[in-house]
């Protein structure tokens, strides 16, 4: 489909004027003709005129009264004045009143009536190519904006306190209500609790429900780091100052300027590294590797540690002016034999991400495993259960993940409401009968040999080399409950 003709509205009262003009530029443009201001302003309204090439003296109004009008109601047509005269304050008066583009004087060639006439259609084409691109651009910002912020939306909720599983009555929620509270104010806090308790976790959702939410975040876990690799992370380096460096490094407390920085591992911090960072948490002030002059930067500090601080403190194993300065405020995370109301949550939900993650679909985790992994005391706390959800990911043949694939040491825990001597692990040191001791260790074999055969009571007697009569006997006199699905199963 050709293109339409640039279009064109040619203005004069003598029609010889309008006729040769109109033949010179017909090839190339779509021209109208108007005899005066009154008809061409006709003409403006019902066509989309891109030129305007006006006579400036008319009968009535003039070339310049006329087009300072069509410059108010269509301010992007171009407008060129075709003259005889060429006095200076008519010149002035045209384009302060009308804005013209060009003057044309008469008489005119063809040739050169045709080049204004293109060179003015192209002004049009990339004014109006502007003007379209400028609202594009700002729709564009806008949306970019309104992305942005979505995004910072989205990512403030999914990393928020809500996204910390617990259950109802978890002991969880009065730690997480403490933790809102610390979030608002522009604090130092400290989170003390065993490994794999969720500090981190914690720790990015007062983050992103604080007043820094829209500042970088970043954590770095110090356990066993060593020290000339720790300073070049935490504070930078400049370029030279270390072998085989070729350019500056910039440090996390400079890349969280006016953010948070989460330091997991406090307790293991050397006494020169503890120094170093006592400034930091003092004065906002640290100095580079290899640097000679001080950086500032406003860096909220979040750590964690595994060890009680104060008593690191009392054993002089820690410095109390850091401590102070670390711990204004301090949670306690407690692990997750001490919230094992939680634990199905947590268990479902490790599971379906380890799912979706290795795209193994299940359905979840039967009544009879989780009161198995209910009886563990999970000194790995989560990261142990969620290694542990992955282990029977991978070994399971149903959508649905029975007691049978819980590890060996898990399915030996003696239940939570034994006696005391029946569900420690020191069953060998302590004290009582050999007979009574003995009697708790072949209780804990029998229960997870049954649960992971799956209650098959003769493969169950033929690898721990009993008769099927005393295996039911020693299933009576320990009280192991039968399982809910045995159905007496002998094959």
């Amino acid at each position: 489909m050709t293109a339409p003709l640039p279009s064109i509205l040619l203005v004069d009262d003598e029609e010889h004027s309008l006729s040769a003009m109109r033949m010179a530029l017909e090839d190339d443009f779509d021209c109208y003709t108007a005899t005066g201001a009154e008809p061409a302003l006709t003409i403006m309204q019902e066509q989309d005129i891109q030129v305007i090439f006006c006579d400036q003296r008319m009968p009535g109004k003039s070339g310049v009264e006329f087009l300072a009008e069509v410059r108010e109601r269509w301010p992007e047509t171009v407008r060129i004045i075709i003259t005889g005269y060429t006095e200076t304050n008519d010149m002035i008066s045209a384009i302060n009143d009308a804005g013209i583009y060009q003057f044309l004087t008469k008489p005119w060639h063809p040739d050169q009536l045709i080049m204004v006439a293109k060179n003015a259609t192209d002004l049009f084409r990339l004014n109006r190519d502007h003007e379209r691109m400028s609202l594009e651009m700002r729709y564009l910002a806008r949306r970019v904006e309104s992305s942005v912020e979505d995004q910072r939306k989205a990512l403030r909720e999914g990393m928020g306190f809500e996204n910390v599983l617990r259950s109802a009555n978890s002991p969880l929620n009065g730690v997480i209500e403490q933790a809102r509270q610390f979030a608002s104010f522009d604090v130092p806090v400290l989170l003390q609790g065993e490994a794999g308790t969720g500090k981190g976790q914690i720790a990015r959702a007062m983050h992103y429900t604080s007043l820094r939410s829209d500042r970088p975040y970043y954590e770095i876990d110090v356990t066993g780091v060593d020290d000339d690799i720790l300073e070049i992370e935490l504070f930078g380096a400049r370029r030279g100052s270390v072998p085989g460096l070729a350019s500056k490094k910039t440090g996390l407390l400079q890349k969280a300027d006016r953010g948070t920085l989460y330091i997991s591992g406090i307790h293991d911090l050397s006494p020169r590294m503890q120094l170093a960072l006592l400034r930091v948490a003092t004065e906002g002030a640290f100095r580079p590797l290899g640097g000679y002059e001080m950086i500032r930067v406003d860096v909220r500090i979040l750590s964690g540690s595994e060890k009680d601080l104060r008593q690191e403190v009392a054993d002089g194993t820690f410095r109390g002016d850091l401590y102070h300065a670390l711990a204004p405020t301090t949670l306690c995370i407690p692990p997750l034999r001490n919230r094992l109301g939680d634990l199905p949550v947590l268990a479902q939900r490790l599971l379906f991400d380890a799912a979706a993650k290795h795209g193994k679909p299940v359905h979840g985790i039967s009544d009879d495993a989780l009161r198995f992994l209910a009886n563990y005391d999970w000194p790995g706390n989560q990261r142990e259960l969620e290694n542990e959800m992955i282990r029977m990911l991978i070994f399971s043949q149903d959508a649905t993940l029975g007691p049978e694939l819980i590890s060996r040491h898990i399915l030996q825990a003696a239940p939570r409401d034994a006696h005391s001597d029946m569900h420690t692990d020191a069953v060998l040191t302590t004290e009582g009968t050999l007979k009574d001791r003995i009697e708790v260790i072949e209780m804990r074999i029998l229960r997870e040999t049954l649960t992971r055969l799956k209650w098959n009571k003769s493969r169950a007697a033929n690898e721990l080399g009993l008769s099927r009569v005393g295996l039911r006997a020693k299933i009576e006199r320990y009280g192991i409950d039968t399982h809910a699905d045995a159905d007496e199963r002998e094959d």
